[in-house]
């Protein structure tokens, strides 16, 4: 098994960092499709739609031609759920890393290479909604890469980054969708504290809903 190395991010590092993320995020498009049409609500409209067609027009291959292109335009409609958010992502604290992470006070991000590639990424920042907490952001690990302790090990990274600058906790954001980070996460000891529904109208029509995870930190000398 090829050894990895995690670093902190250095300018050159852009492009792949952002190929990593935009891989990363779009691999959740079929896992949230499958979602969406496993929603009662989904279910409901589909099999309306499917008696009324086939009421009125007495034929079976009219209904599923109509079904299969109300699917693929909920397809369309995750993919640019999906698009929408890796491009607000590339425009704003990915846009300029250095800027956003490295210079800032308590904040941090870095890149896992594996024969000097970069093959994984993962960030933190104070968390807005979570007073004396860090944020977990933007882990990543490419496809061909996972199963070798590395997203653990950047896990830890930020845990010991958070406890060496005195916050009480980690916390993180990631979807109902994403059950491997999920299992992840409470393998690493976070606990989950609330799952909501994202805002935007896309999200709300395929009840996607994020989980809040936190991980306490023992404080030294606390029992």
């Amino acid at each position: 098994m090829a050894s990895f190395q995690i670093r902190k991010y250095r300018d050159e590092d852009s492009e792949a960092v952002k190929d990593t993320f935009t891989l990363g995020m779009s691999e959740h498009v079929p896992s949230s499709f499958m979602h969406m049409l496993k929603q009662p609500p989904t279910q409901l409209v589909l099999m309306c739609l499917f008696c009324a067609l086939i009421t009125s027009s007495k034929s079976f291959l009219f209904p599923i031609l109509a079904l299969t292109l109300v699917l693929a335009g909920a397809r369309q409609l995750v993919v640019y759920m999906f698009k929408r958010y890796i491009d607000t992502s590339l425009s704003k604290d990915l846009k300029n890393i250095s800027e956003t992470y490295l210079k800032q006070k308590d904040s941090c991000f870095w890149v896992v290479e594996v024969d000097d590639v970069v093959v994984g990424t993962v960030a933190c920042l104070p968390a807005v909604n979570a007073p004396a907490c860090l944020e977990l952001k933007r882990m990543s690990v490419r496809r061909s890469h996972r199963r070798m302790g590395i997203a653990k090990a950047l896990c830890r990274t930020v845990t010991e980054f958070t406890r060496d600058r005195g916050f009480a906790a980690v916390v993180l954001y990631t979807s109902v969708v994403q059950t491997d980070a999920q299992r992840l996460y409470e393998d690493m000891g976070y606990k989950k504290i609330r799952e909501f529904v994202v805002p935007e109208l896309p999200a709300k029509i395929m009840n996607f809903t994020l989980i809040e995870y936190r991980l306490d930190l023992q404080r030294e000398g606390s029992e």
